[in-house]
């Protein structure tokens, strides 16, 4: 290595003399390293020796540290030895770090050598003027210095910030010691450090310490961090919902704001999800088929001897096609189970379990939790009783969990307490399977209804209309029937819209549909804005609801069926559930199809 000119040293000198100490001969300002573009640390003291010299080395320096892992470690080491108060000291010695980054503006070439001393509490870092003028006002302003002293700033925030500038990463932020690294970056004035810092953290985001970071934030005004940690609280907000350190300490304004941005957090999109029928036998053909419908069995009793993954499919409206989004977790008991959204999840609740080496099924308790914006899937509190063949409603922030095969009791789940209770079972009269049930103005609705045990009922095997499903719009319930003639006992053959106001509490008709392809299928609904979608596996129905105003003797929307019928997913098996979740905007999936989902 070579000396600095004069002046440099001159200007060191003096600068010692001033500080008060004895230490000028004992650290060079040439630096100790022949690096290009090196970031050098001393932290002499009165009482400390030089390091004794290898022999073998090739340069005068006492230890070479080849990459900012090692000087953060050995910064650690000897900050815990010492307790003091500063973010990180190194230890006694000299200290060269290849530079990872070079100044954007060339006419501002690397010196051989730094040529700039930093002194801050008492430490001293070398540097190059060009490299901290191209990031920092502060430096530029003072280029012509050779010695400069900063206040304002520890040393540990000072070595991250200088460590940014030549490498390009903020080193190790944490929330510790956050506020002293932000503080120090607007002393230097280097706004592009605050950015990297909020980068840092952000990628630091946890359940136990998103609130800290929340308040860190706000306090130092860090605008993007503070996004960031609303962000997180949205995109897992039942496990915020769950922590009462988290979701207990913000206030009401903040609880509305992660909820909306949760609702609002990209595009409502339909869904539908693969479910084995539950009314599927053991194997097909077994029996002939003149006695195949009139042999009555319980779904329980029916076990599918096929197991293979379900899919949950997402419609793409602009290229009138659907595509996979995940799969259902293989956990999950998808003959006989039901499905809900709350809070921008789907919840699978239920099902039958096919019990190895057992012929007969046993209902399952089980309720499955995805998160859309996070694309993952999570096992939430089991019910309180096993279920098939029930409903599952969600109303007023809770999930409702109505009947089920030979069941009347229904239960309530609290996503804040994750924890299941029983509420007021149905009513006397009604039947517990096969019923449909929706939620309308803070009520919950459950119509028709037919016990699987055809022996007990004979009616329904004679009946000319039942029901497909029910959905709400606004402040009416619209009911699907499909209906068949007379001689077609069995199969539909048409479909019929009934409408229910809930505020006078009447029904009338709205709608039919007898189409000339054939026979109709029985299928599930889902209401998207202003459409209600009919989806089985033959196609999709839509039933558009007037927006112009034109309401009817009730005060209902007029309502009819679309001409086109959409196709269904390419080659979808079992019972398809229609649902709408709200989907982050980014890349399709359809890459990736079969990716597999660890739960």
């Amino acid at each position: 290595t070579h000396p600095q000119p004069g002046s440099t040293e001159g200007s060191a000198s003096a600068g010692d003399e001033e500080s008060g100490g004895g230490e000028s001969a004992e650290l060079p300002l040439q630096a100790p390293c022949g690096f290009s573009s090196s970031l050098c640390f001393s932290s002499p003291g009165a009482g400390d020796k030089a390091p004794q010299q290898d022999p073998g080395a090739a340069s005068s320096c006492s230890r070479v540290v080849k990459s900012q892992w090692e000087i953060n470690n050995a910064a650690s080491e000897e900050e815990g030895e010492a307790g003091g108060a500063d973010i990180a000291r190194p230890p006694p010695g000299t200290y060269c770090l290849q530079a990872g980054a070079q100044p954007s503006s060339p006419q501002q070439p690397v010196s051989e050598e730094p040529d700039l001393v930093i002194e801050v509490s008492g430490r001293r870092i070398r540097a190059h003027k060009s490299v901290l003028a191209a990031k920092s006002d502060y430096f530029r302003a003072r280029s012509s210095r050779d010695i400069l002293r900063v206040k304002g700033v520890s040393y540990g925030a000072l070595r991250l910030l200088i460590d940014y500038v030549y490498t390009a990463r903020m080193g190790e932020v944490r929330h510790d010691n956050l506020a002293e690294v932000v503080s120090g970056a607007r002393v230097l004035q280097m706004p592009c450090a605050l950015h990297c810092a909020a980068e840092a953290m952000r990628a630091q985001l946890r359940l136990d310490n998103c609130y800290q970071l929340l308040c860190l934030a706000k306090k130092q005004r860090l605008a993007e961090l503070r996004e960031a940690a609303y962000r997180f609280m949205s995109d897992h907000y039942l496990q915020v919902l769950r922590e009462p350190a988290v979701y207990g300490r913000l206030s009401g304004a903040e609880r509305d704001l992660i909820l909306q941005r949760r609702l609002e957090a990209g595009k409502r999109c339909l869904l539908v999800a693969e479910v084995s029928d539950a009314f599927e036998r053991l194997s097909a053909g077994s029996r002939p088929q003149s006695r195949e419908s009139s042999r009555p069995q319980s779904p329980s009793s029916v076990v599918s001897l096929e197991e293979s993954s379900y899919l949950i499919y997402c419609y793409q409206e602009a290229a009138k096609e659907w595509r996979v989004l995940t799969r259902l977790p293989e956990e999950a008991n998808v003959k006989g189970c039901a499905m809900c959204v709350l809070y921008n999840y789907l919840f699978l609740a239920g099902g039958i379990a096919a019990a190895p080496g057992e012929q007969r099924a046993r209902l399952s308790d089980k309720v499955f939790c995805y998160n859309p914006l996070t694309d993952t899937w999570s096992q939430v509190r089991p019910l309180g009783q096993p279920r098939s063949q029930l409903k599952l409603l969600a109303l007023d922030g809770y999930l409702y969990a109505v009947g089920g095969e030979c069941l009347f009791t229904v239960e309530r789940y609290d996503p804040r307490a994750d924890r299941w209770s029983p509420v007021a079972p149905l009513p006397k009269g009604a039947f517990a399977v096969a019923h449909e049930a929706t939620t309308c103005n803070g009520e919950i609705y459950v119509s028709g209804g037919s016990l699987f045990y055809r022996l007990l009922k004979d009616s329904y095997n004679s009946s000319r209309r039942r029901s497909a499903d029910m959905v709400a719009f606004k402040s009416f319930i619209y009911r699907f029937d499909l209906s068949g003639s007379r001689g077609e006992q069995g199969q539909a053959g048409g479909v019929e819209v009934f409408r229910y106001n809930t505020v006078a509490k009447r029904w009338s008709q709205c709608a039919s549909l007898r189409p000339s392809s054939g026979p109709l299928q029985p299928f599930r609904c889902a209401a998207l804005g202003s459409t209600i979608y009919c989806v089985n596996r033959a196609g999709t129905l839509r039933f558009n609801l007037a927006q112009d105003g034109e309401v009817e003797a009730d005060g209902g929307l007029t309502g009819s069926f679309d001409a086109d019928l959409l196709k269904a997913p390419f080659e979808a098996k079992g019972v398809l559930l229609p649902f709408v979740l709200t989907l982050p905007e980014k890349p399709d999936k359809a890459g990736e199809p079969e990716s597999p989902l660890v739960l």
